[in-house]
């Protein structure tokens, strides 16, 4: 479900990927290339600006940062080859590799951190993901408008020496480097497309294993073809991958059942179908689900107790046991189970940060809230529109949660895709 502003309120779901895989992958002699489906469009490839799964995905296959992140969350090298850490955990240098390059020629550069990192924290860039900045010396304050770009803790102390000062220790910083957010930018390329920079394959430049081709900007179809310049090459095992943009899950799985496609994500009723077929696989993805109220431009959502028995009269269990049916399962807090585990006893930190008031289910003092809430706004009756995207789960997610909070007297439900 696309997000809307302000503030982040209680999880919905974790989902589960059920996936067949290995009908239709093409082996031609010499190319290894496997199609894929996305359940919704791109919508940028600035990594300043990407917010969603399907454009992070890409960037993710076609850039790279300092680190790759792989199985289990382990830190791979990526552009940095090496670090040091200060004890106090508030300065990093990391040493470059001299052999990364974009695709248009270029070495891979300290500067293109510098520059990428600044304009992502520019109040002009206006990203919506420049809060994960926060702990980086004056990145709040960037932000903010307070103090200038150039203020913020990255120095390019060489050619292929990059130092990062904090304002306090960030503990998930190196995994922090391994996101799209933090990824180096060609400022030539940048400067070169302006305002276009981003929105078409064309209108891009690649320092990652794979270039994108394909992608004009509101098509549904693109590719990914390996990128000569990459430093890695050699242990880039496809050549290509296809992407189709397909919302609905029937139509992704009779494609997949005609060998069109290599792998399928399945849906409520094909996953009791197809779970016993050879090719299921069901993986957790670390994915959170969520709810975002734009209290900037409907400051009753500024009420708390309306805030709460929003929270409160959605029925989680029912959500993903019975509506998405997919192995979803509800969340326990805002991260999904067994994404992180505390360092120092062991325990999964969902179970050890839980507040399961934030995630419970409580019709009869959901009502009671609402009322004292819109009693204090001196409001009778609260109508919200909720921004969905058009995917088979973002349509049943809108729906269901349309009708949990109709249950609230005066609350009435508009959808919008």
């Amino acid at each position: 479900m696309k997000k809307q502003e302000k503030l982040k309120v209680s999880g919905i779901a974790v989902l589960i990927a059920l996936t067949l895989a290995g009908c239709g992958q093409t082996k031609a002699a010499s190319k290894k290339t496997i199609s894929m489906p996305t359940g919704t469009e791109i919508t940028t490839l600035d990594s300043s600006k990407a917010i969603d799964d399907t454009s992070l995905t890409q960037i993710s296959n076609f850039n790279e940062g300092l680190y790759r992140i792989g199985n289990n969350s382990k830190i791979l090298p990526g552009i940095a080859t090496h670090v040091t850490e200060a004890k106090n955990g508030k300065k990093y240098v990391f040493t470059l590799r001299k052999n990364a390059k974009w695709s248009n020629g270029d070495a891979v550069v300290a500067q293109d951190f510098v520059y990428a990192w600044q304009r992502t924290v520019s109040p002009k860039t206006a990203s919506e993901f420049a809060y994960l900045y926060s702990g980086i010396h004056n990145a709040d304050k960037i932000s903010a408008g307070k103090v200038p770009v150039k203020t913020l803790g990255i120095k390019a102390t060489g050619k292929y020496k990059l130092t990062v000062t904090l304002d306090t220790p960030i503990p998930y910083f190196k995994l922090l480097m391994g996101f799209p957010s933090f990824f180096p930018q060609n400022k030539k390329t940048v400067d070169k497309y302006g305002s276009k920079y981003g929105s078409t394959s064309k209108d891009m430049v690649y320092d990652g294993p794979f270039v994108q081709k394909g992608w004009t900007g509101s098509n549904l179809s693109w590719k990914l073809v390996n990128n000569s310049n990459y430093w890695d090459k050699s242990d880039v095992k496809l050549d290509q991958m296809n992407f189709q943009v397909i919302k609905d899950t029937t139509t992704g799985l009779n494609l997949y059942n005609s060998k069109k496609l290599d792998t399928v994500t399945l849906s409520g009723s094909q996953v009791a179908q197809y779970q016993s077929n050879k090719n299921f696989v069901s993986r957790k993805l670390a994915q959170s689900s969520y709810i975002e109220f734009n209290q900037s431009k409907n400051k009753v959502l500024q009420n708390k107790k309306i805030r709460q028995a929003l929270s409160l009269a959605v029925d989680r269990e029912q959500l993903t046991k019975k509506v998405l049916a997919d192995g979803s399962e509800p969340l326990k807090e805002y991260v999904s189970s067994g994404l992180a585990k505390d360092p120092t006893n062991g325990k999964d930190f969902a179970t050890e940060a839980s507040v399961p008031s934030a995630v419970s289910y409580n019709l009869k003092q959901a009502k009671k809230l609402l009322a004292e809430g819109l009693k204090e706004e001196h409001k009778t009756s609260l109508n919200l529109n909720l921004l969905n995207n058009d995917s088979d789960i973002g349509k049943k997610t809108s729906e269901f949660l349309q009708t949990e909070w109709q249950k609230l007297h005066g609350v009435k439900i508009s959808l919008t895709t």
